[in-house]
């Protein structure tokens, strides 16, 4: 640290996300695994940070030290290996890139289907598959995909690195086979033989939520035989759960309305749902024996004729940064900020978000802060092309990337306004303009990948923006008409 750099205390509480920790940004997993394990349980590890800063925010973690995984070079990669045989998902491949991916889309339907209901968009950029497995979660979007594709987890630790399939790897609410120090390295999928399709459903109460139940299914078709079918559905039990008794039931049966009755009778019959804010558990169990019967009729469909799962807008933007940053609690790091195309240069804590940075420091306020926990969308600006959550974004995790704010979209020497700030004025898409800037954000990095976009890609390109005005139909309007333009 700069001996001349301001101490946290000079620093007003309004800087401040939570209390203090040391951060650091390893070069290697060997690196991670070996702080991880100096901080006696103490340390957590961070990539996306969708699940842990609000956990910090709440109180409801502490920890005395952040290892941010993000900037471990080739942990984020997707590529087959054995000669084809097998895909490998790195650990903190993004939720969005798994999505974008071809040979996801074309091998894997179901979680590339999963990916698509995951969070919002912003969410969808800053979460990654390692994040989403290890933090236990019943309601984990991904896992009843992988486990239908019978998924394999690398792991890796002071013993070394080990192979677990991933059905004994959740251990309950919150519980994996973690051991002291291990970190996800990669999911290995064994690529399925011809004939075979998959898919994923979900039942939640608004777009970007949680889900009530879903439901992942593969299925392997050979004339009017239901040769082979795995079930997995999520939300309904302690951990995502294989419907074994239903698959026995389904495969090597010929393919009937009874036997698809039967499925969801002994699927309904195996999970233990609970009631909680989402759901009951008595919808949940209605939920699982009508989402099986749908699940495995519209697979059979689909095994008829399988096909790679859509394509989504692509926004070319990743700029892999060296690892190496470190900030001690209690101490303060200079960082440079390229924002708009101009490098800032900012003294800031571990602990400081990027949204604070921006609004107080740089008086940077177009981003505006709302919901505080990534589900509001007001915060929104553009890093390295893909729009994410200031909010949830740790100021020295994005030193040395290409920021944008809202305020980047006037032209700098003119003053006039980019065609989509205009379009939004002609079209009063922007009402009380309070969730605009974020909107504005979002929208530029979907006409970047698809000039002209449909009115169901713009609704679901924003589904993680929130308008407290309830006007989508004149937001809608205005990116329509800004594309025409």
């Amino acid at each position: 640290m700069n001996p001349a750099a301001p101490h946290l205390h000079e620093m007003t509480n309004s800087h401040l996300l939570f209390e203090e920790f040391d951060y650091y940004e390893p070069a290697t997993l060997e690196e991670a695994s070996r702080l991880l394990g100096s901080y006696g349980g103490k340390a957590r590890l961070m990539a996306g940070g969708t699940h842990l800063l609000p956990l910090l925010k709440a109180e409801r973690e502490g920890l005395r030290a952040l290892i941010n995984l993000s900037r471990i070079p080739g942990l984020d990669g997707i590529e087959l290996r054995d000669n084809g045989r097998t895909l490998a998902i790195g650990g903190t491949a993004t939720i969005r890139s798994i999505l974008e991916n071809p040979l996801v889309r074309q091998h894997f339907n179901a979680l590339a289907e999963a990916c698509g209901t995951f969070g919002s968009t912003q969410i969808q950029n800053m979460g990654t598959i390692g994040g989403n497995i290890c933090n236990g979660s019943p309601a984990a979007d991904t896992v009843p995909a992988l486990l239908v594709h019978n998924a394999e987890l690398v792991l890796t630790g002071p013993e070394g690195e080990r192979r677990l399939p991933l059905g004994k790897f959740l251990l309950g609410p919150g519980r994996t086979a973690l051991k002291a120090g291990e970190i996800l390295r990669s999911v290995l999928l064994p690529v399925p033989a011809q004939g075979t399709t998959s898919l994923y459903m979900k039942i939640s109460r608004v777009a970007a939520d949680l889900a009530k139940a879903s439901l992942a299914v593969v299925l392997t078709r050979s004339g009017d035989t239901i040769e082979d079918c795995r079930l997995a559905m999520g939300s309904v039990a302690p951990t995502v759960l294989r419907l074994y008794s239903a698959e026995e039931v389904l495969s090597g049966a010929t393919f009937s309305p009874e036997r698809l009755a039967e499925a969801g009778r002994l699927a309904a019959g195996q999970i233990s749902p609970i009631d909680d804010i989402r759901s009951t558990a008595w919808y949940r169990r209605q939920l699982a024996g009508v989402m099986v019967q749908d699940g495995v009729g519209l697979a059979w469909e689909r095994a008829a004729h399988p096909q790679p799962a859509s394509a989504v807008p692509t926004a070319d933007g990743h700029h892999p940064l060296p690892a190496g940053a470190r900030v001690m609690a209690g101490e303060r790091e200079e960082i440079a900020l390229n924002i708009n195309g101009k490098v800032h240069k900012v003294w800031v804590s571990g602990n400081e978000l990027l949204l604070n940075v921006l609004r107080e420091k740089l008086e940077l306020t177009g981003a505006k802060y709302g919901c505080g926990v990534g589900e509001c969308g007001a915060c929104t600006v553009e890093i390295d092309g893909h729009p994410v959550l200031s909010c949830l974004t740790l100021a020295v995790s994005a030193a040395g990337k290409r920021i944008a704010t809202v305020e980047g979209l006037q032209d700098p020497v003119t003053g006039a306004l980019d065609p989509l700030q205009q379009a939004f004025i002609d079209q009063t898409g922007y009402q009380c303009g309070y969730c605009t800037p974020g909107i504005l954000m979002t929208v530029r990095s979907l006409l970047a990948a698809d000039p002209h976009p449909g009115e169901m890609a713009v609704r679901e390109y924003l589904k993680g923006n929130r308008c407290r005005c309830t006007g989508y139909a004149s937001i809608v309007r205005s990116v329509l008409s800004a594309a025409k333009e």
